[in-house]
């Protein structure tokens, strides 16, 4: 975990202190960020390991800065938002959140749970293995993100592409929404699996009759599965 770089934006000046104490002592460096303008600008030069994003902010909110982080990297996101504010937990998921903390927090838990998200990502890592999937006109690299129908690159969102991914390499295994939610996004999101069902409607729109010898299939009442004939 050691010299991993986290920026911190939220546009509280006390919170943002306060974190990079924390951080700094475990061992992490460090970059802080005000406002969703300057967020964007660090997010692009110092590259960093992990981004902790506030949502209320000036200039950009953190759902603005979080759309427009993963339109070209998939640094892992993790949304600070304050107790009593309305947390769209469907839209921090859709927009590629990997977790969130709710403020106040312990800055122990903020520090455990950015620990957790980097051992994930750093689990991916150590499979130096190219991580792919082949079916009949149907390509899907993990290592590279793309997905591939019928000898064509099809632009799709991170998440949408690990989900089809993890159920294309269980063939005809079916999962429930809640087991997606937590192998997918990586932690328990509380069972709200609206936005597993809006992923996979997402991807039926692109993989729908490509090849007769899989689907993506509705297991009624339980779950989801990638069906292989």
């Amino acid at each position: 975990m050691d010299n991993k770089k986290i920026l911190i934006v939220d546009d509280d000046k006390n919170i943002c202190e306060l974190l990079r104490l924390y951080l700094e002592k475990d061992g992490f460096s460090t970059i802080v960020a005000n406002d969703g303008g300057d967020a964007l600008h660090q997010a692009q030069i110092t590259n960093p390991d992990l981004i902790l994003l506030d949502i209320m902010m000036p200039v950009l909110d953190g759902w603005q800065v979080c759309r427009e982080i993963r339109k070209n990297s998939n640094v892992p996101i993790i949304m600070l938002t304050a107790k009593g504010e309305t947390f769209d937990k469907v839209l921090g998921l859709e927009l590629g959140a990997d977790d969130y903390v709710t403020k106040p927090f312990d800055s122990k838990e903020v520090v455990a749970r950015i620990k957790a998200v980097l051992r994930r990502i750093g689990d991916g890592d150590k499979a130096n293995s190219v991580q792919e999937v082949r079916y009949d006109k149907l390509r899907i690299n993990l290592t590279n993100y793309e997905l591939e129908v019928d000898n064509t690159q099809i632009d799709t969102p991170p998440k949408e592409l690990e989900l089809v991914y993890h159920l294309a390499s269980n063939p005809n295994r079916v999962y429930t929404r809640d087991q997606l939610l937590d192998e997918v996004w990586g932690f328990d999101y509380y069972g709200d699996s609206r936005t597993v069902d809006v992923h996979i409607k997402r991807l039926r729109e692109k993989l729908e009759g490509v090849s007769d010898k899989w689907s993506l299939k509705t297991v009624w009442g339980v779950g989801y599965k990638f069906e292989v004939k």
